[in-house]
């Protein structure tokens, strides 16, 4: 099997494995990093979404084969390190909201929310509704207005 070198979560890994297994497998049945979650395997449902170099992805559609020594993959165990604290403020805005019911899709969600921030952040802009509306993380209880709200209270702690 092939050897396949990136970083996760501030940390270098090396796994031996075919190419084009997605990452979201790497992620969950090699290195045991659960955060990620599996809904749907064809990039519809954001369940899994985490970053590679500060971007959102969908690791269920990533071969591992696709990156590179110097990528960086961050899942939601990784998120809090980024701003050395125990919680980052998007999580904490979560909690503060009470978005979470079943849980299963919030690493995703939280994930998506942190990349949606910082991107318009660094176009010197306030979020939207546009922009949230433009977030496409299913949740199947449905508790899309408290998202909305913690990823606003959120962007105010970032």
């Amino acid at each position: 099997m092939p050897e396949h070198t990136f970083r996760v979560n501030g940390e270098q890994v090396t796994v031996n494995v075919a190419g084009d297994v997605r990452l979201l497998w790497v992620l969950r049945d090699i290195l045991g990093i659960t955060g990620p979650k599996y809904g749907c395997g064809i990039n519809v449902c954001k369940a899994c979404t985490s970053h590679i170099n500060g971007r959102a992805v969908n690791p269920c559609a990533i071969p591992v084969e696709d990156l590179q020594p110097t990528d960086e993959v961050t899942t939601i165990e990784g998120l809090p390190a980024t701003v050395g604290k125990n919680l980052h403020p998007m999580q904490q805005a979560w909690l503060d909201h009470d978005v979470a019911q079943c849980g299963y899709c919030q690493p995703g969600q939280i994930m998506a929310a942190v990349a949606l921030v910082r991107r318009v952040a660094a176009e010197g802009r306030e979020i939207t509704d546009a922009d949230l509306d433009g977030l496409r993380n299913i949740c199947r209880c449905g508790t899309y207005f408290r998202i909305r709200e913690a990823i606003k209270a959120g962007a105010e702690n970032m």
